[in-house]
């Protein structure tokens, strides 16, 4: 299981999240594989556990790094399909598309630090718009104070 119990009692209501969250992922630059990636890098704590007025779902992105280059492999593999993620079309690439990407992958033409960098901004404001998704959902259930309190107990 996880590091963090509490998250194994709440299995049920993250899945309710994601379905609602679904939306927001479609209007976002990332497609559904990509976001898949961004929520396996991503872990949720509850900081503050034993205060309950300051006690809050937030996302540990520290390893979002390491996967930001794989979102577009993600990408150009979805490009050379003839898929792209909904939403997101024509948001990350440029003229050249699957040609612009593998010379960025090489690091020749184009900023791909510059691109780098804001999909790892847009994936830490993302991943923290459903961290806070999912409080208001397990308050909405009642199933907050549970959460928090495994939390502060290591559960």
């Amino acid at each position: 299981m996880s590091d963090n119990p509490w998250t194994d009692r709440i299995v049920g209501e993250r899945m309710a999240v994601d379905q609602e969250f679904s939306e927001r992922i479609q209007q976002s630059r990332f497609s559904n594989q990509q976001w898949s990636l961004i929520m396996t890098a991503t872990e949720f704590e509850i900081e503050h556990p034993d205060d309950p007025d300051r006690a809050r779902i937030v996302a540990d992105t520290d390893k979002i790094d390491g996967i930001i280059p794989e979102l577009e492999n993600v990408q150009a593999g979805m490009g050379a399909m003839g898929g792209g993620g909904a939403g997101n079309a024509g948001q990350n690439s440029s003229s050249g598309g699957v040609f612009d990407s593998i010379m960025g992958a090489l690091g020749i033409g184009g900023d791909s630090g510059s691109s780098e960098k804001e999909q790892r901004k847009a994936a830490k404001r993302l991943t923290q718009e459903y961290a806070d998704e999912l409080q208001s959902h397990l308050e909405s259930k009642g199933k907050w104070e549970t959460a928090r309190h495994a939390a502060a107990n290591g559960q």
